[in-house]
């Protein structure tokens, strides 16, 4: 058991250290709208970098590695043709457009260039937050790779008990753990200790290597 648990202390190290946050580039002219994106995405501890200028986003984002980018499409401004020049650039990466003068037209070039979506401003926060976590969700996008390996290894947990045809409360009396903590751990709400994933990989049938293995 030494070996396995040494290795998986290992693999988790090495997760942590080298996991990382949303990584964020915010596109706006307005230093008032500017200002308050980068506090609402820093605020949920993302990597926020700013630029005012659009027709420099299409550089930026080919020299530097963005999951999600704040693009100013406003009349006044040159976001329209900065988001298709990112397209030149990147076709996948997720871009939420913001507009001070909302248009039917402006909306419909705007989705032509595969926009997440597209707020007016003046920006409501809890509406920002929604957009963005609904882009995490449905755009795949990894916040951190701690999170991956949580959800990661309650899946296996999950499937591992489904093929051996146990109900949580068989699992949690072979273990001696609550009904309540497997369920967060397989729902990777909660991180299972070493001495937890012993048990559980144990009760299984399984070696601890097992919910580990190719992350």
């Amino acid at each position: 058991m030494g070996g396995e648990q040494g290795w998986v202390e290992e693999v988790r190290s090495l997760i942590v250290a080298n996991q990382h946050r949303l990584s964020v580039l915010i596109v706006e002219q307005d230093e008032e709208a500017q200002l308050q994106l980068k506090g609402i995405m820093a605020g949920q501890d993302y990597g926020v970098t700013c630029i005012s200028e659009p027709l420099r986003a299409p550089e930026e984002v080919r020299q530097n590695r963005y999951q999600l980018i704040f693009l100013d499409v406003s009349p006044e401004s040159a976001g329209a043709e900065a988001l298709a020049a990112i397209r030149d650039v990147d076709t996948d990466i997720c871009v939420i457009a913001t507009t001070g003068v909302a248009s039917v037209e402006a909306a419909v070039a705007t989705m032509k260039h595969q926009a997440f979506h597209y707020l007016q401003k003046p920006l409501c926060e809890e509406e920002v937050l929604a957009v963005v976590e609904e882009a995490i969700r449905d755009r795949g996008l990894l916040v951190d790779l701690e999170t991956h390996l949580n959800s990661e290894v309650g899946r296996r947990i999950r499937t591992q008990r489904h093929e051996s045809e146990l109900t949580l409360k068989q699992l949690a009396n072979r273990t001696g753990l609550s009904v309540s903590l497997i369920s967060q751990i397989e729902l990777g709400k909660s991180a299972a200790s070493m001495s937890t994933i012993h048990k559980l990989a144990a009760a299984l049938g399984v070696k601890i290597t097992y919910f580990f293995e190719t992350l």
